[in-house]
């Protein structure tokens, strides 16, 4: 995962996944410019694995996150990091399983399928639980991402996850305990995402009611 070379900066000419747009507007009778991307809306989910009481997320290393922790260097007219300088650890991340909304199948079976891309696990439709939504990148996308929870077992394992390869996806899969849940939501030392941490709270909030010292009432 961490083995990145010859990382290149260069303009971004045609995407199937983001599209850079500019939007002119009036507020108050005066005239206003705001840049935006039009995207994908998105699903993502807290996957609890009851059986261990364990929390199952995904790592992987993302470009962006990358490039934003990252110096970037010009040499010979070319924009480069340099991984000696910049360790691609900068864009490892632990993450909800998530995925984008590109099927008109429903969130909830969009939601179902990317657990077991990911994650391996085979969950009925009927336990993908939905959550909330809410708006991601207000400044950037303003994009829906739709929150579910899913409760599984070890029975529920039937593949060993890791996404697509095909589509260029190269996840682990992590297990976090539910002992050490509530201090992973504010520990600096794994990169995360907001939306994690929302879930994680949501989850001590509404359903670590259920649970005593990671046992099940």
């Amino acid at each position: 995962m961490e083995d990145i070379t010859d990382v290149k900066i260069v303009p971004c000419e045609k995407s199937g996944f983001i599209k850079p747009l500019r939007m002119l507007f009036k507020q108050n009778g005066r005239e206003k410019i705001w840049d935006a991307m039009e995207v994908h809306d998105s699903v993502v989910i807290l996957i609890f694995n009851k059986t261990r009481n364990v929390f199952v997320f995904v790592k992987q290393f993302r470009p962006a996150v990358y490039l934003s922790s990252s110096k970037i260097t010009e040499e010979n007219g070319s924009k480069l990091i340099k991984t000696s300088e910049n360790p691609p650890s900068l864009g490892v991340t632990y993450e909800l399983c998530a995925g984008i909304v590109d099927k008109d199948i429903g969130n909830q079976r969009i939601a179902q399928a990317e657990v077991m891309e990911e994650c391996g696990y085979q969950v009925p439709l009927e336990s993908i639980e939905p959550v909330t939504s809410y708006r991601s990148g207000v400044g950037t996308t303003g994009a829906l991402q739709n929150l579910y929870y899913a409760e599984v077992t070890d029975q529920m394992k039937v593949g060993a996850g890791g996404g697509v390869a095909e589509e260029g996806e190269l996840i682990d899969v992590v297990e976090i305990p539910l002992s050490k849940g509530k201090a992973f939501i504010t520990d600096q030392a794994y990169i995360k995402p907001v939306a994690m941490m929302y879930a994680l709270m949501w989850f001590f909030d509404v359903k670590a009611k259920h649970y005593i010292d990671g046992n099940k009432l």
